[in-house]
């Protein structure tokens, strides 16, 4: 009982890091008009699935801890699979989109804020959220049918692998789909950010200037950090060979994905970026950023 207390409470301070972390950068992005661009656009609305990614599994799961009710309905547990799904699908297309702006921004740069245009970017976000959603709903849809028999037991977070570990019927074909949603939704969008980064090392490995080649890979090295920490975990649970088998894994997978994926986000994107840190430390320093020296281009 005590190491399950000890393990909540450290959630929640992971929570509260994670949340706070968010947060922050999406106040600096906001408050800072150098940093209204298309890159950081992306990066608010990454922080904004963060939030939501994490508030939708850990409150619920430490007031059912905390109050004794450590129940929840067969109702709420597939709300938390649609929502987490979503999320998931969206950050993931999210981050493709973000390889292809830096992909643009380095390697034309000329031809960026034509073709970044900040409506472009809208209908981009949009496109993430909205397929998240869709993809999430078929998915959920598809699994909802399915009897379950013997225990309920769960292991902290309503999973969609450790739900179908508990139903009656043969899944081997929804597995098959499973992995073919995979398929499209993991290996298509990483094979095109490996691809876009590729490109982008290319480009870098020709600039004469060393500040330029160091900031562009800085760049490149903090968006691939985040795509290990979103995919990896993700390939495991739902891609891998008798995933279905170890539901212990799955679920401590799912855990890290879910809690200290989205603390370390905004700690990648921020601690190795100057233009974050330098809004930071005008804040800090009481200095009103609407009337700081204007922004500096590449």
């Amino acid at each position: 009982m005590r190491h399950v207390s000890a393990l909540v409470s450290v959630i929640l301070l992971i929570y509260t890091i994670a949340f706070m972390g968010d947060a922050t950068l999406i106040l600096l992005i906001w408050v800072d008009p150098c940093l209204h661009t298309s890159v950081y656009f992306l990066l608010i609305q990454l922080s904004l699935i963060d939030l939501a990614f994490i508030s939708s599994t850990v409150p619920i799961m430490a007031v059912s801890f905390f109050s004794g009710k450590r129940k929840i309905s067969l109702v709420g547990c597939w709300a938390e699979i649609f929502f987490t799904l979503a999320l998931g699908i969206a950050e993931c297309l999210l981050l493709t989109l973000m390889a292809f702006d830096r992909y643009v921004a380095i390697c034309h740069p000329l031809k960026y804020p034509t073709i970044l245009s900040h409506q472009f970017s809208q209908k981009m976000v949009l496109g993430s959220w909205v397929g998240g959603a869709l993809a999430s709903l078929v998915h959920t849809a598809c699994t909802m049918p399915f009897p379950l028999c013997g225990p309920r037991g769960l292991h902290h977070f309503c999973e969609v692998k450790a739900i179908l570990k508990l139903t009656c019927e043969d899944i081997s074909a929804y597995e098959k789909g499973v992995l073919v949603t995979g398929i499209i939704v993991v290996f298509v969008p990483v094979s095109f950010i490996l691809t876009s980064c590729t490109l982008i090392f290319l480009v870098v490995l020709q600039m004469g200037s060393p500040e330029g080649r160091n900031q562009a890979l800085v760049t490149c090295s903090s968006h691939l950090t985040v795509v290990t920490f979103c995919y990896g975990p993700a390939m495991s649970i739902y891609m891998r060979p008798g995933s279905s088998n170890t539901p212990i894994w799955n679920q401590a997978l799912f855990l890290f994905d879910t809690i200290l994926t989205r603390m370390l986000n905004p700690l990648v994107y921020s601690l190795r970026n100057k233009e974050v840190l330098g809004a930071l430390r005008k804040v800090l320093g009481g200095c009103s950023i609407s009337k700081v020296a204007p922004c500096l281009t590449a």
